[in-house]
């Protein structure tokens, strides 16, 4: 995933809630674009309604979704040897 289309989604304009969908199958809702914060290697990720929060490695985001269920810059896994 690249950092230019993460700021690409935060920065749309009306801005369009989105999912953050990692390797691991977490995935992080962003409802507003003041929840994450672009770093050099990863992203701050503040989860809404609590007092946390979380960095993720952009190495491991596999796929950005709008919450209408389109994904963007999904990665294909590759079969297993």
């Amino acid at each position: 995933m690249t950092i230019d289309a993460i700021r690409e989604m935060l920065h749309q304009e009306p801005f369009e809630p989105f999912r953050i969908c990692l390797s691991n199958g977490a995935s992080y809702r962003v409802t507003n674009p003041e929840m994450v914060a672009v770093m050099k290697s990863k992203l701050f990720v503040a989860i809404p309604d609590s007092e946390k929060w979380t960095f993720v490695s952009y190495l491991h985001i596999a796929a950005l979704e709008t919450l209408n269920g389109h994904a963007r810059g999904a990665r294909k896994r590759r079969p297993r040897a």
